[in-house]
């Protein structure tokens, strides 16, 4: 609608204190635009999280709408039935994703606004709150880059500051490229303001109750800012526009930690915690994107994910997946490559496995994962195997490893859910005798056995991520099958633009529309 257009510049509302274990008012108070004129940073700090919930919380418009057409079927973190036409990234699927990306944007820029407008004493108080907004900001906006290339950013979000005028609040677009270096170099900055600014004793409350993330822990925003750097470093590694910078502050970063502090266990994890199933923040409708009316053929699990899992005795196996009723004690996947009459009678035949109802699509407590351990030790294991330090790469990957299983356990082990039985919690033999078969002294190709294990790590809780670096290293790789009268023959590499662009936004969509295809790679994904 044409309000998405504009970026969602009407929806920074005022919103009420909340903390994060009670927040059963949040949405009255965000969604009343009469008063707005009542906003705080404070309360648009929370605004702009809330405003990103749907893309960091599971949410059925997340992941029904546009997660399974799309990535999921792209990278085989599900089974799907062919059908026509299915490499086509439709226009529901893209607009779920830009829409909600624009509305948390739009809260950004009011908190902006509110912030600037503050004295200089006010801002020196609340200067760990900006700088947290924005490592917050940059980060939807990385994954935003990642799946359409070229956006509307520096200019989008500013109905509200233009006084309501529609005719100027179309915005530009800016190149994908040029937003990786804006915020590469404002995250270098920051990381380093957050290492000496001062959160004020009088603002400590205050920070904690509205900070969803980190519960005030300036230590934690820390460690986020730096892996944030990381990731979006090791991302653009290979570029020409970037490749003599990343390698220059990936190494400082990593070979610095006192400086610059990293994520390394899953108690330092950046993410959103579920506490009350009555409030806003909760996963919504799970159950429904994934069971979808309780049909036969919308959580199964794919042939590459569970044929790697059965190879390796991989114990977040039992976390994620239920084995079909008669399969015979055993795991097994949908084949992507089988003809749709094979593979709908194999649905129908409660033989393959399928998503665990207990740990995922019935778990009223999953978090919104942002930046893990596991992540982030893969991206260090990364980095020492191009040093050619064998020893510290095998025992970061070895870490990453355990904290993934670590991870999923204690999602599993939080679900309320009584209707079916809870996963068995893994053993300390199953995950040696898993780390054993990984294997990563036999490993031939070690940046390829790091992304195979990134690949099932992040699974479905973390899509783009996952897409993204499958897209960078070109591995896994998968085959989705095609029919004669596809438009799309290959998987795409992108996300395409709204319609809704091309049709309100004209004069600067036309000014990128030449590569605004599903075929046109991004900058970074060189492979």
């Amino acid at each position: 609608m044409k309000t998405s257009i504009l970026y969602m510049g009407l929806l920074a509302a005022s919103l009420t204190t909340i903390t994060s274990c009670k927040k059963d008012s949040f949405g009255e108070y965000y969604k009343n635009q009469g008063k707005v004129s009542e906003s705080t940073p404070e309360k648009q700090f929370t605004g702009m999280i809330y405003g990103f919930r749907a893309l960091i919380i599971p949410t059925y418009g997340n992941y029904f709408i546009t997660l399974r057409p799309t990535i999921n079927l792209y990278i085989q973190n599900l089974g799907s039935i062919n059908q026509a036409n299915q490499l086509l990234p439709g226009s529901a699927a893209t607009e779920e994703r830009w829409n909600k990306y624009y509305e948390g944007l739009a809260q950004y820029k009011e908190f902006t606004r509110l912030y600037d407008a503050l004295s200089t004493e006010d801002k020196l108080q609340k200067k760990v709150m900006e700088l947290a907004a924005k490592v917050i900001f940059y980060d939807q906006t990385e994954q935003m880059v990642d799946l359409y290339g070229a956006i509307p950013w520096s200019e989008a979000g500013k109905l509200m500051a233009n006084g309501g005028d529609y005719t100027i609040s179309y915005a530009k677009y800016d190149q994908p490229e040029d937003i990786y270096g804006t915020m590469l170099d404002d995250l270098k900055t920051i990381s380093t303001e957050l290492n000496t600014v001062v959160i004020p004793e009088d603002f400590t409350s205050t920070f904690k109750t509205q900070d969803l993330i980190n519960n005030g822990d300036r230590d934690l925003w820390r460690k986020y800012c730096n892996s944030l750097r990381l990731r979006m470093l090791t991302r653009v590694s290979e570029s020409s526009q970037f490749s003599a910078r990343a390698k220059t502050e990936i190494a400082e970063i990593i070979d610095n930690q006192k400086d610059f502090p990293l994520i390394l266990t899953n108690s330092e994890n950046a993410q959103i915690d579920i506490f009350n199933t009555s409030s806003d923040i909760k996963s919504e409708d799970i159950k429904g994107a994934f069971e979808a009316g309780g049909s036969w053929y919308a959580n199964l699990a794919s042939k590459p994910m569970i044929d790697e899992m059965n190879r390796i005795k991989d114990p977040r196996r039992q976390l994620l997946f239920e084995k079909g009723s008669s399969a015979g004690n055993v795991y097994i996947g949908l084949d992507q490559t089988e003809t749709v009459a094979n593979q709908t009678a194999l649905a129908k035949s409660s033989t393959l496995s399928s998503i665990h109802r207990n740990t995922i699509s019935r778990n009223r407590y999953l978090p919104g994962l942002l930046m893990t351990a596991s992540e982030v030790n893969f991206l260090i294991a990364e980095y020492y195997t191009k040093q050619g330090d064998n020893a510290n790469a095998k025992s970061v990957f070895e870490t990453a490893l355990k904290e993934s299983v670590d991870l999923y356990t204690k999602i599993s082990q939080k679900s309320d859910d009584a209707t079916i039985t809870k996963a068995a919690v893994p053993t300390a033999t199953q995950i040696t005798d898993f780390i054993a078969t990984v294997d990563w002294n036999g490993a031939s190709n070690k940046i390829q056995l790091i992304a195979m294990q990134k690949w099932l790590h992040f699974n479905l809780f973390q899509a783009v991520q996952n897409w993204s670096e499958q897209r960078r290293l070109d591995y896994p790789k998968f085959t989705i099958p095609t029919f004669n009268s596809d438009r799309q023959k290959t998987v795409p590499v992108r996300f395409t633009l709204p319609q809704a662009e091309a049709t309100y936004n004209t004069a600067n969509y036309n000014a990128v529309k030449a590569q605004d295809t599903p075929d046109t790679k991004l900058f970074w994904d060189v492979n």
